[in-house]
């Protein structure tokens, strides 16, 4: 079964502002990163575009760290 919540490939919360009620208003952390077209291509079908992955297995954690406000 698929969560909103919890990342397909791994099992772990995803961070989707989008598919928590309480921060649906606010943008997601994906819409400041590029995610490369592979990682998503390679997920297999069942769960593409069903939930968003975690930062982890979007492989976006170092565009994230280097986005954060210091």
């Amino acid at each position: 079964m698929i969560t909103p919540t919890i990342c397909p490939a791994c099992g772990a919360r995803n961070d989707c502002t989008l598919a928590d009620p309480r921060t649906v208003d606010q943008p997601c952390w994906c819409y400041g990163v590029t995610i490369d077209p592979s990682v998503l291509e390679a997920l297999p079908d069942d769960l593409r575009n069903k939930a968003c992955l975690c930062p982890r297995c979007a492989q976006v954690d170092a565009q994230l760290r280097t986005a954060e406000p210091e």
